[in-house]
C-alpha cells in the first residue's frame, strides 16, 4: 500500500501544533492538580505582620495578598496601609474560618505561637511560610513537619540563608572533601542584642494595656502573666515563655549549613554550659529560667552517617567565641557581624559567616582547588532575597521548596535540644532522636514538649 507523502509544510504545521500542546501541557497537568500554574497569582494571608511578616510579604508582592491578622494594630498600621485591598483579623482562627479564598499563608509571629497556628493552616489545606525557629519545643517542630506529610501542602521555614550562594558553597565544598574529613565544627553569633540574663527581673509593674494590643490572644499557649512593654513588641525573644534565645534567634541561620553540608540530623547527646551568675542564682530559687542565659556554651554530638565521621559541633553566644584555628592569619576576621561557623578538617579549615556568607578555606593554597569544585546544587533565583518566591513557586506545583519541613523540621529541633540542654546546664543529655526522649535525665523530658494553658492545645 502506498504511504502519501508528507510535505515540508504539512510536517511544519504539526510540528508546531505538537510544540503548543508541550508548552501548554504543564499548566494542564498543574491545573489537574488544583495547583496555580506558574504565571497565576496566589491568594495570600499573613499573620503577624508588623515586624518580619511585613518584610515577607514585600518579596511575595507579585500575589494577591488578601488577608492580614495581626493582634497588635498599632503595630501592623504601616503594613495594613501598603495593603489596603486585604481583609484584617485580629484572631487567625476566624481568618480561616471565614476567608474560603486564602491559598497560603505566611507566619511570623512569636516563637511561642508558630505551632498552634502553622497547624490550624495546615490543617485547613494553606501552603505555609513559618518564620525560625519552626516552633518552640522540639515537639512541636516534629508535629508539624509530619502534619505537613500528611496533609500534603507546600512548606518553607524563613531560614533565608538556605538559597543563598555562600552555604551551597559550603555544601559543595565539604562534600567534595576539600578541607578533608571533619570531625568537628564552632558556630557562634554576637547574640542576644536584646536585655538577657539574671538581671533581667520580670517586671513587677502592671501598666494599661495599650488599646490596640489584645494581650491575652498575644500570650496564646503561653502562662498568664500582666502585659509589660518588656515583653513587646520586640524582646520576647529573651524571656523563656515566649522566645528561644539567642540560639534560636540565629541557630536556624549560622548550623544551617553544617547541618545541610554534613548530612546531619538528630545529635546523640547534648550539653549546655551557661553565665555562672544566672547559674547560681538559679540554684538558690525556685527552678524556674524567666529569660535566658546572657551567655552559652552548647555541644552537640551527631553519630558518623553516610560517609561521613562522628562530628563534635559546638555553639557560642553571648560574647563567647571558639579560638581561632592554627595558622590563621591575626587580622583575618572570622565569620561576620552576625555570627559564622569553623569547619575543621583533615585538610584545612573552611569558614563563613551567619547564611554561609563568604565562605573561605585555609590554608591559603587550598583556594584555587576551591575554584574549580564543581557548582553541583541547583542556585535560588534571587539569592537570599528570592527565599519566599521559591516557596511560591513550589505552591504553584514547581519543585519542593529547598527549606521544606522535612529538612528544617529535624534542623530546628536540633537547634532547641540546645535549649533544652541550657536548662540543665553542665549534664550530658542522652538524646534518642526517633523516640524524641532524653534517656538518661526524666526531668528534662517534662521539656521536650512544654504545657499550653487552658484553652489552647495542638489536637
Amino acid at each position: 500500500m502506498n504511504t502519501p507523502q508528507t510535505t515540508r509544510r504539512q510536517f511544519l504545521q504539526r510540528a508546531s501544533l505538537a510544540s503548543s500542546f508541550l508548552a501548554v501541557a504543564p499548566q494542564m497537568l498543574v491545573a489537574q492538580s488544583g495547583a496555580k500554574a506558574p504565571g497565576q497569582k496566589l491568594n495570600l494571608a499573613a499573620i503577624g505582620v508588623g515586624g518580619m511578616g511585613r518584610s515577607n510579604l514585600k518579596r511575595c508582592a507579585t500575589e494577591n495578598i488578601v488577608a492580614l491578622c495581626d493582634i497588635d494594630q498599632d503595630y501592623a498600621a504601616k503594613t495594613y496601609q501598603e495593603y489596603p485591598t486585604a481583609k484584617r483579623y485580629l484572631d487567625y482562627r476566624e481568618m480561616l474560618e471565614k476567608q474560603k479564598d486564602i491559598e497560603a499563608v505566611i507566619i511570623a509571629t512569636p516563637d511561642h505561637t508558630h505551632a498552634v497556628i502553622a497547624l490550624a493552616a495546615m490543617r485547613a489545606g494553606k501552603h505555609v511560610y513559618v518564620q525560625k525557629p519552626l516552633t518552640y519545643s522540639v515537639y512541636e517542630a516534629r508535629l508539624l513537619t509530619e502534619t505537613a506529610r500528611k496533609q500534603k501542602v507546600v512548606t518553607q521555614m524563613g531560614n533565608q540563608g538556605h538559597s543563598g550562594e555562600g552555604t551551597r558553597r559550603v555544601c559543595e565544598w565539604i562534600q567534595a572533601g576539600l578541607i578533608g574529613a571533619v570531625r568537628e565544627v564552632d558556630a557562634w553569633t554576637n547574640r542576644p542584642v536584646w536585655p538577657q540574663g539574671v538581671e533581667v527581673e520580670r517586671p513587677k509593674e502592671t501598666p494599661p494595656v495599650p488599646a490596640g494590643l489584645d494581650w491575652d490572644r498575644w500570650l496564646g499557649p503561653a502562662p498568664y502573666r500582666p502585659y509589660h512593654p518588656a515583653y513587646v513588641p520586640g524582646n520576647w525573644r529573651a524571656w523563656c515563655d515566649f522566645g528561644t534565645g539567642s540560639l534560636g534567634d540565629l541557630g536556624c541561620h549560622i548550623l544551617d549549613a553544617a547541618f545541610w553540608a554534613m548530612k546531619l540530623k538528630y545529635p546523640v547527646s547534648v550539653e549546655g554550659c551557661i553565665s555562672t551568675y544566672w547559674h547560681d542564682l538559679w540554684k538558690k530559687t525556685e527552678p524556674r529560667h524567666e529569660t535566658f542565659p546572657r551567655s552559652t556554651i552548647v555541644r552537640y554530638q551527631f553519630p558518623s552517617r553516610e560517609g561521613f565521621p562522628a562530628l563534635k559541633l559546638t555553639w557560642w553566644d553571648g560574647g563567647m567565641m571558639p579560638a581561632r584555628p592554627d595558622g590563621l592569619d591575626p587580622d583575618e576576621e572570622l565569620g561576620d557581624s552576625d555570627g559564622g561557623l569553623i569547619f575543621k578538617g583533615e585538610k584545612g579549615v573552611l569558614i563563613c559567616g551567619c547564611y554561609g556568607r563568604n565562605p573561605r578555606v585555609f590554608p591559603k593554597t587550598l583556594a584555587q582547588e576551591a575554584s574549580s569544585v564543581p557548582k553541583t546544587i541547583e542556585r535560588i533565583p534571587g539569592d537570599i532575597d528570592g527565599h519566599e518566591q521559591d516557596w511560591l513557586r513550589a505552591c504553584k506545583g514547581g519543585k519542593p521548596a529547598c527549606s521544606h519541613f522535612d529538612y528544617s523540621g529535624p534542623l530546628s529541633e536540633t537547634v532547641l535540644m540546645g535549649n533544652l540542654a541550657v536548662r540543665f546546664p553542665n549534664e550530658q543529655l542522652l538524646w534518642d532522636g526517633e523516640a524524641m526522649r532524653v534517656g538518661n535525665h526524666e526531668k528534662a523530658n517534662e521539656f521536650v514538649r512544654r504545657k499550653y494553658r487552658q484553652g489552647w492545645s495542638l489536637e
